[in-house]
């Protein structure tokens, strides 16, 4: 995809020479707490951009779901009084219609919107021509495809002044998280858009105030483009997402013991050595696809005697087998051990699809993660 030249996020983002800072109150909850929320983070001297909920629909009915365009005045004069430029979520034609009216500067769409390709052609169309900058949530679900092609409605209506926002995906599996940050997808995103720049919400992956500077820091060192953090005058007393919110003042700790790390040096020791460790590897990664192609040759020939001898594919036992002695080697050369279950997965999987390749004649179609354990 070409690039795209942006208008805000890129632009500031050079001015600055550091990731963009966007914070505010997970709610707009009063006037007066708007205010005292964006004058602390005025005295900070740092804030790109203020952020804040007037639409919150929860997941089920009877809670706080936002103060609606009554809070939209505020905002105005969160701008008037500060010179913030403000930004708040919006999920329907309508939520768009109103904001603009009141001269919100950025948009972004929630993650439940992202899920449903539906609304998000109907926020493109509303967009469409009005030049806003507008952010991109990853969807609630680890689905890359929904998060790209939400950005991609969005370019087709012609909307260039994009930035996608990392808030972390649901989960069934126990973690410390309150959406997993599955550091992978957002990753891959930004391979498949390289020009958009990417943005951390480490209030949403926590869910945590204690989280929120572990979180920032492991997208810094990702090389994200800036940081979504919610705060609060009072965050023990917000009516939305209270033990995510931290004060202006906590937000300038916060801010403040962060380490930015440089992209690449010029020292020449450095470049020379790290060149020097990059052959090295390059080397060894050739010698980890010549031993999985000699794998999979035996693999192939293994399949081979199967089939000559009408025996099936899965063989349970030998899965157990080399799943637990592979990860024991791993551990004692010091090898993270659930790193190589991983990568075990992957190779029971191809060595899977090519058995059966072998034994049914023909190329598989389908795919094998339903086939279960074998060879």
């Amino acid at each position: 995809m070409p690039a795209v030249p942006n208008t805000f996020f890129t632009q500031l983002l050079a001015r600055k020479g550091h990731p963009l800072l966007i914070a505010g109150p997970c709610s707009a909850e009063t006037e007066e707490q708007v205010l005292a929320t964006a004058h602390g983070l005025k005295a900070l001297g740092n804030i790109d951009l203020f952020r804040a909920g007037i639409w919150k629909p929860r997941t089920r009915p009877g809670s706080f779901e936002g103060m609606g365009v009554v809070a939209l005045p505020w905002l105005q004069r969160v701008k008037a009084e500060t010179g913030l430029p403000t930004a708040i979520e919006v999920a329907t034609p309508r939520h768009v219609e109103d904001a603009l009216r009141h001269g919100i500067d950025v948009l972004w769409i929630g993650a439940r919107t992202t899920v449903n390709p539906f609304a998000v052609q109907e926020l493109a169309d509303a967009l469409a021509g009005t030049g806003v900058p507008v952010m991109v949530k990853n969807p609630v679900n680890p689905d890359v495809a929904l998060w790209a092609g939400a950005l991609e409605r969005m370019e087709r209506a012609g909307i260039t002044d994009l930035a996608a926002i990392h808030r972390g995906f649901s989960t069934f599996a126990p973690s410390r998280y309150r959406n997993a940050p599955t550091w992978i997808l957002p990753i891959e995103l930004k391979t498949r858009f390289p020009h958009i720049p990417l943005i951390c919400d480490p209030s949403h992956i926590g869910g945590r105030r204690d989280l929120l500077l572990p979180i920032a820091q492991k997208a810094l060192d990702l090389d994200y483009d800036g940081l979504m953090i919610e705060t609060h005058p009072d965050p023990d007393h917000a009516l939305s997402d209270a033990e995510q919110q931290v004060t202006p003042q906590r937000l300038g700790e916060i801010l403040s013991e962060l380490k930015y790390r440089y992209r690449s040096s010029n020292n020449v020791e450095y470049l020379n050595k790290a060149e020097e460790l990059r052959q090295k590897m390059d080397v060894a990664d050739r010698e980890i696809v010549e031993a999985l192609a000699r794998r999979m040759a035996l693999v192939e020939e293994l399949a081979e005697y199967k089939k000559e001898n009408n025996v099936k594919i899965l063989q349970f036992d030998r899965w157990q087998e080399i799943f637990s002695t592979r990860t024991d080697w791993a551990s004692k050369l010091n090898v993270n051990n659930k790193f190589v279950a991983e990568l075990y997965k992957l190779i029971h999987l191809e060595s899977i699809r090519k058995q059966t390749e072998v034994l049914n004649g023909r190329p598989q179609v389908d795919g094998v993660e339903h086939l279960g354990p074998g060879l």
